[in-house]
């Protein structure tokens, strides 16, 4: 699995009141309760249910869920147990770090810092973002209102290039409905032409 990086990395935070807030690349991680339902909440610093489920969500980031899946409870007890009780930073190359050296995941090509001053690699690379609006043929600014989004959130995912997971989802389902939409309104022409003649 070829990731770009980018210096990706994922924060935790407890509040005074003790809501707590994951993050990865800035985005909000995904609990992933619908694949692994431990826990509807994150927690760290100890071995609970919650600490399990973030356990997974942050192997899934980066890898398949099945991997996600078997190495979970091994995770905790390595790294989410050892976090910060309070605000935590770890970095999604130390993540990998972890995969590689205690799964039987292949060992993968060591990886390579990501070149920004190449012009070239920069026009030769899409951004996913921009390709998805010119499928559909609207704007970031009307993605955003589709996905119930701040404007600000879309143009985040196209400076990063990568849109979380829920978002993909969200879009995937949104493109389906407008296809679904198609086929209703072909019918309802088809229809309307059965009943003139």
């Amino acid at each position: 699995m070829a990731i770009t990086l980018n210096n990706h990395v994922f924060k935790g935070h407890r509040a005074l009141l003790g809501t707590k807030y994951v993050t990865y690349a800035e985005v909000e991680l995904s609990v992933h309760y619908d694949i692994y339902p431990t826990s509807n909440s994150f927690d760290w610093s100890n071995t609970s249910k919650g600490a399990k489920q973030l356990a997974f969500s942050m192997l899934c980031q980066l890898e398949d869920e099945a991997l996600a899946s078997r190495y979970a409870t091994d995770f905790m007890n390595d790294i989410v147990r050892t976090l910060s009780s309070r605000d935590w930073i770890i970095s999604a190359s130390d993540v990998l770090e972890w995969i590689e050296n205690n799964t039987d995941k292949p060992k993968a090509e060591p990886l390579q810092p990501v070149n920004t001053t190449t012009k070239k690699s920069k026009k030769a690379k899409t951004n996913v973002v921009k390709e998805i609006c010119k499928k559909l043929s609207i704007t970031q600014k009307h993605l955003a209102e589709i996905l119930e989004v701040p404007e600000g959130t879309v143009s985040s995912w196209a400076v990063k290039n990568e849109i979380p997971r829920l978002g993909k989802k969200a879009i995937e389902f949104y493109m389906l409905n407008v296809k679904n939409q198609k086929i209703v309104d072909s019918y309802r022409s088809f229809k309307q032409l059965l009943e003139a003649s």
